[in-house]
């Protein structure tokens, strides 16, 4: 059990940041005019658990926070994503 935790916690780091460094990335190439991230890469990477991440990358580098889309969708990602870890750990 020791072990599966610190694979999923592993697990989680990683996949927030690198949905805080996308949306850096995305914003950085917004302002040069170069190609960007896409928009459905940036939502698997918090659907795969980088939700936070994402979250805490659109507020530092002020990317994305005028697109509804994102501005709820990324919340509710994670909100259904810490519902499902309740849900597994306390119900199941």
């Amino acid at each position: 059990m020791r072990i599966f935790l610190i694979i999923a916690f592993f697990y989680i780091v990683i996949w927030n940041l690198a949905g805080f460094t996308a949306m850096g990335i995305d914003k950085r190439r917004a302002e040069t005019n170069q190609w960007r991230v896409k928009e459905k890469t940036l939502f698997l990477i918090a659907l795969l658990g980088g939700s936070a991440g994402s979250i805490l990358g659109m507020r530092y580098y002020r990317h994305k926070t005028k697109h509804y889309r994102f501005v709820y969708g990324m919340p509710a990602i994670l909100i259904i994503q810490l519902l499902l870890v309740i849900y597994s750990v306390y119900l199941a």
